[in-house]
């Protein structure tokens, strides 16, 4: 076995191909390189995303639907893309290659948007804080800049995770277990540079001037890639052991509909597989069958055809994927209230008052910061990791992860590494997690009902502060502090750290081992159609609303909309969809893992096992 020679047991490689080290490549001390970038990359991001409906309407002049529907047309092409990103890693070049050439389009992205604010000639003049109405060839380079920084996040996104994840041996107890808080910890960088954004570049955006907003970023990606090309010979890499993933998948339900008059054997022994010597010679996973979806068993049915039939690993790679697809249709709406942080809730904070002493005005995206600290806080409390000492990181327990949790969490707990909700509700439920993940997608969801009919109470209010003064003017501030919506912040903030890590989590775990970077984009892209939904949503609520010369619940006028209609409505429907969660939910069959020897060879087998407990929350 090529453990016994130091290597890694998953059958992972270096750059080069040849078998890696486990004592020297992989674990934390690889993903050091990575998580500088992920911090660039999210500072980046949130650094253009959270400001910028506020930039489309004040300096290109855009109405609030148009800006509102664009930011949410841009978000979720950044968040589909990556499904063309990871099927070329998965399928092609592999995921260094493909987040390689794919981070130099982002940050010739980046470059370029810096120059469409920056450059005279690139952007429009503006005097006194009023600004000229952009002209086509302004608008076009602006846009071409947006949509090329799309371009690259479709590699980057799908492939940095899984790389990541890729660093520990799901074969050495020890390394999965440091595996099980990568996410967190994943998403606790993401989150760093995304407070930076909301915190720092907005503020330096709307008063220092955009070009600076966005040449900080620009240099820290740029920073950060030459930082994750020095991690270079640390780095572990999946061996690409599929073919045409797509044509395998479509290959399935075809042959199924072929068969369709066929009856299904009671014999499983009946149905076409290839000897488990042949995946254990070639590295490739073994699937068991699984009860569910039988429908698609008949494509592995023998028959007198010419044509070879599917085979019952096909088959069930196939039920897993339709499995997942369940799980994401639900989690579309959820995407959509996550899509109000960056849009709405920005107009409507732009509205309110946002003194803060007699000389300092909070930027209204500032607010999007509370997301993130909500959810960098609750982090600890959530997850297991701060159960041992044995993790440093320059000399420091790798618990006290920022200045701030070390001051916190010692005042509130001493050391700071008590046990939490994981370790509580693991001795409750015997379940290593704790709670199951889609248990923890429940929880998160429900928090983000709360989360936004919090935000049509606040609406509620504002609206009774607009009418008691009597305010018309589209520009004039309600006398109402910004900060009644840290609330609807703070919630989406909690809210993450069970549905946000939970679904990178769910779909990079539940994913064919093969489809790794492909399964996560299930997590990318059902954020990407979220954005999309709402900017469906938005524009027929508006014409349905307008229609016949009536008062559109979101008009251009906020002082005289009615944001708290619409935000019901995200309610109602959101209700609606946790119903349909629960059922699916209580339909998923969970993928386990089991190794099993061959002749002296190690290859892995995957069987799902039911998990026959109903979801509660």
């Amino acid at each position: 076995m090529e453990a016994a020679k130091g290597y890694t047991q998953d059958g992972t490689v270096d750059l080069q191909g040849r078998p890696a080290l486990a004592s020297t490549t992989g674990r934390w001390r690889a993903c050091y390189f990575l998580l500088g970038y992920e911090a660039c990359e999210r500072m980046a991001f949130y650094g253009i995303a959270s400001n910028l409906v506020n930039y489309l309407t004040t300096r290109l002049h855009e109405d609030t639907i148009s800006s509102v529907r664009n930011v949410n047309n841009w978000s979720g092409v950044v968040w589909i893309t990556p499904i063309a990103g990871a099927y070329i890693a998965d399928t092609y070049i592999g995921r260094f290659w493909t987040f390689t050439v794919s981070s130099l389009i982002y940050v010739l992205g980046m470059i370029l948007l810096t120059m469409a604010v920056t450059v005279k000639s690139l952007r429009p003049t503006c005097r006194n804080g009023l600004c000229n109405k952009a002209s086509s060839l302004q608008k076009a380079f602006f846009y071409m800049s947006l949509y090329t920084i799309a371009i690259g996040a479709g590699g980057t996104k799908p492939n940095i995770s899984t790389f990541g994840a890729d660093q520990f041996d799901d074969l050495a107890k020890k390394e999965r277990k440091q595996k099980d808080s990568f996410f967190n910890w994943w998403t606790f960088s993401s989150f760093s540079g995304a407070l930076f954004a909301t915190l720092g570049l907005v503020y330096i955006q709307e008063n220092l001037g955009w070009g600076l907003g966005y040449g900080i970023p620009t240099l820290g990606l740029l920073v950060s890639l030459v930082v994750f090309y020095i991690g270079t010979p640390f780095y572990r890499h999946k061996v690409i052991k599929s073919d045409n993933l797509a044509k395998a998948l479509v290959r399935v339900p075809i042959a199924a509909f072929k068969n369709r008059k066929l009856h299904c054997p009671n014999d499983l022994l009946e149905l076409h597989e290839l000897d488990s010597h042949y995946y254990n010679s070639t590295g490739k996973h073994q699937v068991h069958h699984t009860p569910i979806f039988r429908y698609l068993d008949k494509a592995a049915i023998k028959t007198s055809s010419r044509e070879s039939p599917c085979t019952v690993t096909e088959v069930e790679v196939a039920k897993r994927v339709l499995g997942l697809t369940l799980i994401w249709l639900v989690t579309l709406i959820p995407s959509t209230l996550g899509a109000q942080v960056n849009t709405l809730f920005v107009k409507q904070g732009t509205t309110l008052d946002r003194k803060l002493g007699s000389h300092f005005q909070i930027p209204a995206a500032s607010l999007g910061s509370f997301v993130t600290l909500s959810l960098l806080l609750s982090i600890p409390i959530y997850d297991q990791y701060c159960e041992t000492n044995k993790y440093v990181i320059f000399g420091r327990t790798w618990c006290y992860w920022t200045f701030l949790s070390d001051f916190i969490w010692a005042w509130i707990g001493g050391d700071g590494c008590r046990k939490y909700f994981v370790p509580f509700m693991r001795k409750k439920t015997g379940n290593p997690r704790g709670i199951t993940i889609l248990q923890r997608l429940g929880i998160g969801f429900l928090i983000q009902i709360v989360a936004i009919a919090v935000a049509s109470a606040v609406e509620v209010k504002r609206m009774h502060v607009i009418k008691e003064f009597h305010i018309t003017n589209p520009k004039q501030v309600v006398p109402m502090s910004i900060f009644w919506l840290l609330p609807q912040y703070c919630l989406l903030g909690i809210g993450g750290v069970f549905d946000a890590i939970g679904l990178l989590e769910f779909f990079y775990d539940q994913s064919p081992e093969e489809m790794q970077s492909l399964g996560t984009t299930f997590f990318t892209s059902g954020i990407g159609l979220g954005n999309f939904l709402n900017s469906f949503l938005m524009t027929m609520i508006d014409k349905i609303t307008s229609k016949g010369g009536g008062k559109s619940w979101i008009g251009d006028n906020l002082n005289d909309s009615r944001l708290d209609y619409y935000y019901g409505f995200l309610m109602v429907i959101s209700i609606v969809n946790m119903g349909l969660f629960l059922w699916a939910a209580s339909k998923y069959i969970y993928k386990s893992d089991e190794t099993k020897l061959f002749n002296g060879g190690c290859v892995q087998m995957e069987v799902k096992s039911l998990d026959t407990s109903p979801l509660t929350i």
